[in-house]
């Protein structure tokens, strides 16, 4: 993709901020339309932000509070480069070539983009599968087998190697022994679901007294706060493993929420068809056919402002 201006990247930043925190409305809508279409150039800077592994769940509160007000200070590029997300936690992005680098991603042992799910088989017979938009560090010697989540979600196989295997993630650390876990960061702290074997969870540190196991079947959510137990919402958390996303009287916003993650770029939900329900299973491979099928199966309508702007509403 060839360079674009630095300063309508910053615009584009600006409006992606926008469009994420605020309720659509057709004035924000028209607005966005219009700075689009203003020229190639501006479509350009549009299709570089949106095409970011983005991850906007770590936004500083004091950014998202100038977006949604609608501030006149203009969002500085460093805060907007922390709204990406894309330094997992204390986030940021450098400016390199008048191009905006994803540094963790790109320093990271494995990776994986948006939409691209890839298998990492290890020395030690472990087996690591990492999710769109996903990165991590891998740490094994004589003293520790270690898996440091940088961004995004992975499922471990830990294989028959007896020495104990960790993960580590912005929240806190991992043990476990011949187990078949699910790591995902989530707004609110770090998901884990267990299938096979047991899992001590150290949320924050490695303090013994922090330890809580987990056991086949359960799944939890766990910060620097603590452990509680972490509802689905009607997500089958394995499926993306298979290629699939699985959902069972699934809200549609959250439905689309999840969806997203695999594709570049924004898909809103309206409010009015927020609360319909999705069921079944479907492919990831093409997430427009996706979006196809649900629009069938619940009579709403799928609108392509752009490849990289869709809307799903109601039926008029």
């Amino acid at each position: 993709m060839p360079n674009a201006d630095p300063r309508l990247v910053d615009q584009a930043i600006q409006w992606m901020i926008k469009l994420r925190f605020n309720t659509a409305d057709d004035a924000s809508t028209a607005a966005f339309e219009q700075w689009l279409h203003t020229s190639a150039a501006h479509e350009l800077a549009w299709q570089r932000v949106a095409t970011m592994n983005d991850d906007f769940t770590q936004l500083p509160a004091h950014v998202s509070r100038h977006a949604l007000n609608g501030a006149r200070q203009r969002i500085s590029r460093r805060e907007g480069l922390k709204l990406l997300g894309l330094f997992a936690g204390a986030a940021g992005l450098t400016w390199l070539g008048r191009d905006y680098t994803p540094l963790p991603a790109l320093m990271a042992d494995y990776r994986t983009a948006t939409g691209e799910r890839r298998w990492v088989a290890l020395n030690d017979g472990s087996k690591v599968q990492l999710n769109s938009a996903s990165a991590i560090d891998i740490t094994l010697n004589t003293e520790r087998r270690l898996v440091n989540l940088l961004q995004g979600e992975v499922l471990v196989n830990t294989g028959a190697d007896t020495r104990p295997f960790w993960v580590h993630t912005r929240d806190g650390y991992l043990r476990t022994l011949g187990t078949r876990l699910l790591v995902r960061e989530e707004p609110q702290g770090t998901l884990l679901a267990v299938q096979q074997g047991t899992v001590a969870v150290y949320a924050g540190s490695h303090d013994a007294s922090a330890r809580q196991l987990i056991n086949p079947g359960e799944q939890v959510l766990f910060n620097r706060s603590g452990i509680r137990p972490s509802p689905t919402h009607g997500l089958d958390p394995w499926a993306w493993s298979d290629g699939v996303i699985s959902a069972h009287n699934m809200r549609l916003d959250d439905f689309l929420a999840e969806l997203s993650r695999y594709r570049n770029g924004l898909l809103r939900c309206s409010e009015a068809v927020a609360g319909l329900r999705v069921s079944g299973t479907y492919q990831l491979e093409d997430t427009d056919q996706v979006l196809k099928l649900v629009a069938q199966s619940l009579s709403i309508n799928v609108t392509y402002r752009s490849r990289y702007w869709v809307t799903v509403s109601a039926r008029v």
